[in-house]
């Protein structure tokens, strides 16, 4: 079966067609609580509420609401569709509560597949609903409200409308506050104009000499006459309904539902990019030994600065004495060795040193010894391990 419902201030009309369009009952239910009792028994004698879907011309109210609490699917249908099928239906023209009813549910009984029923709103989208066409229905009746305060301007002092983009901001009303006829402003010169927006905090670009051009650039307005008496209690009036509706626009704004939650993601810009430390890979030492591998990733500390070098003179800085590996003074930092050839190095092109007596000792030959042309990486460069210890005796003359 089908049911529609045409929905009224006062009173309701119900009308319940079987499958092939035949009229099953058709009542009328008043506006209260008794009535919707009345027709959720009723149609409840019909059948499964979950079998008797029931169309109307509204998504809302306190009927939609029993209808989807008793279970009955709701499908709402536009007025204007409802008009146009009366029209192409009803060759009359005749128009009834009842005969409305009727054609509401011939209207759900031939078109539901392309209809959609409404399903039951949690606590929450209903009252976002009513926070938001609230507020719009406040928007509207700024709007007229704004209309209506230019018409009045226009009708006998244009310039106020001129001197500021928006005749509803807080600036404009307050400038209409203070001077809400063209004699009030007739004394109104560029320093009492920067005084005023000073006082109200204007952020626009325009300056005071710009404002004040604006006003005197538009037509002349009325003085010295009754209308204008009339005309000033009309623009303070529009002016105490915009500031109201501009500050329950705000209230609204500041109604959220539900509650915005606090995001504890981390925001891009407080993000670090840490620095990855490499551990140091293993050297060759004097004696011939590798060094050890740290077994812990080291600490990142702020680098220290270097000593100046003299390319020309390497052998200037004393060597070091340690006895676990060269240091930087005493091993040579260039990629070439006595018995392997350097390879190139992107980068900035490095003098190679030549390597001094005081870093020439002689190794003792260990199983742990590299192989024949290989090399180890520094932190710094990469030293080659040579294989053979050159002499340090001069040659005999």
């Amino acid at each position: 079966m089908f049911i529609g419902i045409d929905w009224a201030s006062e009173r309701h009309a119900v009308c319940v067609l079987d499958q092939a369009g035949t009229r099953v009952t058709a009542f009328q239910i008043p506006h209260t609580a008794d009535g919707f009792t009345q027709l959720i028994s009723r149609l409840r004698r019909l059948g499964q509420p979950a079998g008797l879907p029931v169309a109307i011309e509204r998504p809302d109210g306190r009927l939609v609401d029993r209808l989807l609490e008793a279970g009955h699917p709701v499908v709402p249908v536009t007025p204007n569709a409802i008009k146009a099928w009366r029209d192409a239906e009803v060759l009359s023209g005749a128009k009834t509560d009842a005969g409305d009813a009727m054609v509401i549910a011939e209207y759900l009984r031939l078109r539901r597949h392309r209809l959609r029923a409404l399903a039951p709103f949690s606590p929450q989208t209903r009252a976002l609903r009513a926070v938001v066409r609230s507020r719009g229905d406040l928007v509207e009746a700024r709007v007229a409200a704004t209309n209506q305060l230019a018409a009045t301007l226009d009708a006998f002092w244009p310039g106020a409308v001129a001197v500021f983009a928006d005749v509803e901001s807080e600036i404009a009303l307050a400038f209409l506050a203070r001077y809400p006829t063209p004699a009030s402003a007739a004394r109104l010169g560029e320093q009492r104009m920067a005084a005023f927006c000073a006082k109200h905090g204007y952020s626009g670009r325009r300056s005071a000499a710009e404002l004040l051009g604006r006003l005197r650039a538009a037509p002349e307005g009325l003085a010295g006459t009754v209308e204008v008496a009339a005309r000033r209690d009309a623009v303070l009036a529009f002016v105490r309904v915009l500031r109201a509706l501009n500050a329950s626009i705000k209230d609204l704004d500041r109604s959220v539902w539900p509650p915005t939650s606090v995001s504890t993601r981390t925001p891009r810009s407080s993000r670090r990019c840490h620095a990855r430390v490499r551990p140091t890979p293993p050297r060759c030492s004097p004696s011939g030994a590798t060094a050890a591998q740290p077994t812990t990733t080291p600490t990142p500390s702020p680098p220290s600065p270097a000593p100046p070098r003299s390319p020309s003179s390497p052998a200037s800085t004393p060597p070091s004495t340690s006895a676990g590996r060269a240091t930087s003074a005493s091993a040579p930092r260039s990629r070439s060795s006595p018995t392997t050839p350097a390879t190139p190095r992107r980068g900035r092109p490095r003098s190679t040193p030549v390597p001094s007596p005081a870093a020439t000792t002689t190794r003792t030959p260990s199983g742990s010894s590299p192989a024949h042309g290989s090399e180890s990486s520094g932190v710094a460069g990469r030293t080659a391990c040579p294989t053979t210890q050159p002499s340090t005796t001069p040659p005999a003359s």
